[in-house]
This record gives C-alpha cells, structure tokens and sequence, in this order.
C-alpha cells in the first residue's frame, strides 16, 4: 500500500470515528435533549418553562404555534390561511434546487411559508398576530412571506384589530434575489397604510433578527419589544466593525444596548408578554384592562411609557 492510500484509509477511519462521536443534525433535532449554559437539559423541561433556560435565563427559539400557545393560551386562536404565490420564478439552482430547499422546510416545519398568521384575544382585545419560523429557511424573507404579512395587515384593516409581528429572521431570502428584496418595500408600505388606518402595530424581536427584515417592517412598530438577549442586526458585527474600524462594545447589537440607545422600547421576558402587551393594547386603545394601574408600580410605569410613545 502507497502513502497516498495510507492516508485516504486513515481519513476515511477518522471520518468514520467522528460520525460515531458526534450526532448529526437530524439526531440533535429528534433528540429528547438539548444544550444550554450548564450542559444538556431535557427539551420536556425547557419546555416546562416556557423554552427559557431556569439558569441563565436564555430564551431559546421556539416555532409559530408555540408562540401562539404561549400569547393566547394553549390552541386559543384560530390560524389563518395565507396566500402561496407560485415557488421558485427564478428556477434557482446552487448545491440543490431551491423547490427541494422549499419541499424540506415545508416538511420539517409543517408550515407554507416561513410566517404563520393567526387572530385571537389579549386582554379581552382581538388582535391580530404572526410569527416567524427560523426553522423555515432562517426565517428569511421571500414573496411567500411578504404575501402573508400583507394578507396579516389587510384583515387586521378589515377588522380593526392592532397588528403584532413577532420577528425571527435572518433577512430577504437570496434565492428569491430582487423579489425578495421588493418585499422590504412591499411589507413596508403596508404597515403605513395600518398606521393610516390608526391601528396599533407592535414589533416583537426574538432571537435573531437581521438582514433586511430588520431594515425594513421591524424597525417601524409603534412600540419596539424585545425578549432579553436577542440579536438585533443589520449587517454582521465583523462586517460593521471592519467598516467603522473601532472596537465595538461586547453587547454591540444586543437587545440590551439598542434599548440604552433608542432602538428597543422595553425588553420583557417570554412568561410576561401577554399580560404587558395586553395591558399596553388597553392604553392605546384606551379600554378599561381591569387593572387598577394607580397601585400598580409596574402597571403605571407601562401606562407613562406608552402615552410617551403614541
């Protein structure tokens, strides 16, 4: 046996010892536990606290339905069907075909599209919501997605109801090139016109968000939320640092620091969002909460922070 064979057989055993020791992607994803600050917990667990780590408080990414699950109240809404433009225009093509890219997300998220639209009650207010799937392409936005949010602002219009987007993206979706692109303008313009319509909108930042998406219908809410710890971008931190060429803050595009500067109204965590977006819909729309905000400390500061916004 050569040298040259020596060495294809000896990469081959390591390749083959290294599949043995570390799962792959589909083992990780149908495993029963997962990775936080302090090794692995059960999923069963995390899930037991709202996908929230009881150690050091990381909010874990969740789907649609769970969210939902967790505003409303387990299967206390009603999921409203979008419309699915034709896949791939484009005929995209690069390791694979971007129809297979789009047949595997569909199937492993059971979801159309990355954003999923439903409608139900917050503090007694109908309301219309959708969330992102980070699972579905990182969340990324194509004209799929621009069709469901503007489908999302039009029933909130027809029926009056303040919009919340709960945002998970990675920005447009390459493989749809300059129709992804149009979907900034596109998703943007919609939001004007239920801001026209004198309809609330509240953006919910979840970990990540970035790209154009962040450039586009998250930055524009009339009150900015965030869960705690959640990336908020535009472009990459390296990208950023090599343009400006200053060292940047160690929480630089932080939920954190883009609340010290004006970009984030209020980080609140996972197991209070309901109740203080439902509280801050009843300001708004000024309707009795049924919460007595004068001895609430919490409930009043709410009350201040958002007559200062609208």
């Amino acid at each position: 046996m050569n040298w040259i064979n020596k060495i294809k057989k000896l990469g081959e055993s390591i390749k083959k010892n290294i599949n043995k020791k570390f799962p792959t992607k589909l083992e990780r994803e149908s495993s029963a536990w997962t990775s936080c600050c302090k090794g692995p917990i059960l999923k069963s667990e995390l899930e037991e606290n709202l996908f929230v780590c009881p150690h050091c408080n990381k909010h874990h990414r969740i789907n649609p339905r769970q969210r939902f699950d967790i505003l409303f109240g387990k299967d206390n809404y009603e999921i409203l069907k979008t419309p699915i433009p034709q896949d791939d225009v484009l005929g995209w093509v690069d390791t694979k075909s971007y129809k297979d890219r789009l047949k595997d997300a569909r199937k492993k998220t059971n979801q159309d599209c990355a954003i999923l639209v439903a409608k139900g009650k917050l503090n007694e207010i109908d309301v219309t919501v959708c969330a992102s799937n980070f699972d579905f392409i990182g969340g990324s936005l194509g004209v799929s997605e621009t069709e469901a949010i503007i489908y999302a602002v039009d029933y909130s219009i027809k029926n009056k109801t303040p919009f919340i987007n709960i945002c998970a993206s990675g920005g447009a979706r390459m493989y749809e090139s300059l129709f992804a692109l149009s979907g900034m303008t596109k998703t943007t313009l919609a939001i004007n016109e239920l801001k026209n319509n004198n309809l609330p909108y509240i953006v919910i930042y979840s970990d990540p968000v970035a790209g154009g998406v962040t450039a586009s219908m998250a930055m524009i809410g009339d009150l900015q939320i965030s869960e705690p710890g959640c990336l908020i971008a535009f472009s990459g931190r390296r990208v950023v640092q090599a343009t400006v060429k200053e060292e940047l803050p160690p929480d630089f595009q932080t939920a954190e620091f883009l609340l010290k500067h004006g970009f984030v109204d209020r980080i609140v965590e996972r197991k209070n969002l309901s109740y203080e977006i439902g509280l801050l819909l009843s300001i708004l729309l000024k309707k009795n909460s049924g919460v007595n905000l004068e001895n609430n400390e919490q409930t009043s500061e709410l009350s201040i922070q958002s007559r200062e916004a609208s």
